[in-house]
């Protein structure tokens, strides 16, 4: 049984078009949100498994992981470097200019992405995309937009939740799942 209402599983369905992408912000949603800051500047950024996890089983169910982020750090550049995410925006000042234009680059609409994110530079995003997260400590007016909010926090499977929720929405989390399941026996 899945863990999702169907009511938030058919919103997260999207728009009769399926879900092409899903935008998600680093602090906060990829991370605990705290920023770790020497003399000499970020030293390391704090990332979930779960969420690492979920973001591959995303790409590889057909819906594109995109990362747009207010800041740029070489701890995040690395993550996602690993994950295999190519579509990044790092540094964004405006993350709906930014999200605007690689839109427009994949051909993709908004009625084709979903998005997570936590505070207010956030909102421009989640007000336009088919189908709004964030985690339970987004700031009020973020959770006030959101079609669902997860019950885990952000940097602790805040991502894995709402790529689990993706993927069931689209019909792709059993096969996955079987997939995985298959490559775990033949180990």
């Amino acid at each position: 049984m899945s863990p999702f209402s169907p009511e938030t599983l058919l919103r997260a369905q999207g728009t009769g078009l399926g879900l092409k992408a899903a935008i998600f912000d680093v602090d906060g949603v990829l991370t605990d949100g705290r920023l770790y800051i020497s003399g000499q500047g970020e030293d390391f950024k704090a990332f979930h498994a779960l969420d690492g996890h979920g973001l591959k089983l995303l790409k590889q169910g057909g819906i594109e992981p995109v990362v747009i982020t207010g800041r740029d750090s070489p701890a995040v550049r690395r993550r996602l470097a690993d994950l295999g995410i190519a579509e990044a925006v790092f540094g964004a000042a405006d993350k709906l200019a930014a999200a605007e234009a690689l839109l427009a680059r994949r051909g993709w609409a908004w009625a084709e992405v979903a998005a997570i994110g936590d505070d207010w530079p956030d909102l421009p995003l989640l007000e336009r995309a088919a189908f709004a997260g964030a985690p339970p400590n987004a700031h009020a007016e973020v959770l006030a937009v959101a079609h669902h909010v997860t019950a885990a926090p952000g940097g602790h499977g805040a991502a894995r939740e709402f790529c689990d929720l993706l993927l069931m929405a689209s019909g792709r989390y059993a096969a996955l799942l079987q997939r995985e399941r298959r490559t775990l026996d033949s180990r």
